[in-house]
């Protein structure tokens, strides 16, 4: 794995010095904070994390249920197919919302907690298990063209249905204990929506893939092609 400090380099090479930082997230024995319980979705506390602050997730500490099913400390509440359709009517039936959950196969955690924290906050990435990016359209274009630059399949980048926990945490933790290639673009779900800026969404890489990817981010058009160097200014502009 690429060292923290590497990795920010060529992170800031790429897109400038005024990115946002990812969030590395993993799953633990011990915390690397002992955190506050936050009522419903966690993502209210991945505001502290953005500013530098490290959270560490368990069971007691998690309010949301679903955020505790996909963090793997709990098997599925029973409410949650029939408050997904009927309440929050993001799928058709509550058959949808179990057919779903049964195709993501969440596996429970072996881990006490389950932890985020800036990368710039951090020793090592030896342990991580994936990083969540927060962007807006440019740099999410530059991730995206990263993830496929090296890789011609369909699921290269993947949107699924799910709530944010859902389609860029547990996802990514997935395909990393497969070893898979797939990213993930999210928060598209209405429910997180108020915990993130109205112009960001998310982009999760899975340790698996990013082993892999931090070879060919100066070798791809984020080391500095035409077209880029444009964007770039407009990030930094922007920021």
């Amino acid at each position: 794995m690429i060292t923290t400090n590497e990795l920010i380099k060529h992170l800031r090479n790429a897109f400038g010095d005024d990115m946002e930082l990812p969030i590395a997230f993993w799953r633990s024995d011990e915390p690397v904070k002992v955190s506050e319980k936050i009522g419903g979705c966690f993502f209210k506390g991945l505001r502290a994390v953005r500013g530098g602050d490290p959270l560490s997730l368990c069971i007691e500490n998690t309010g949301c249920g679903g955020g505790k099913f996909y963090l793997g400390f709990t098997d599925m509440p029973e409410y949650v197919p029939t408050f997904v359709s009927l309440k929050e009517r993001y799928k058709q039936s509550p058959d949808d919302v179990m057919a779903f959950v049964e195709s993501v196969n969440v596996e429970r955690n072996c881990y006490r907690y389950f932890n985020f924290q800036r990368i710039d906050k951090m020793d090592s990435l030896g342990s991580i298990e994936g990083l969540l990016f927060f962007a807006r359209p440019d740099v999410l274009s530059g991730l995206c063209g990263w993830a496929f630059f090296d890789n011609n399949e369909h699921d290269a980048v993947l949107t699924l249905f799910g709530s944010g926990c859902s389609a860029l945490i547990s996802s990514a933790v997935a395909e990393n204990m497969r070893g898979g290639n797939s990213c993930f673009l999210g928060l598209f779900d209405p429910s997180v929506r108020p915990y993130v800026g109205a112009d960001e969404l998310g982009f999760s890489i899975p340790a698996s893939r990013l082993v892999k990817m931090t070879d060919t981010l100066n070798e791809c058009f984020l080391g500095g092609s035409h077209a880029w160097k444009i964007v770039k200014e407009r990030i930094n502009q922007d920021s």
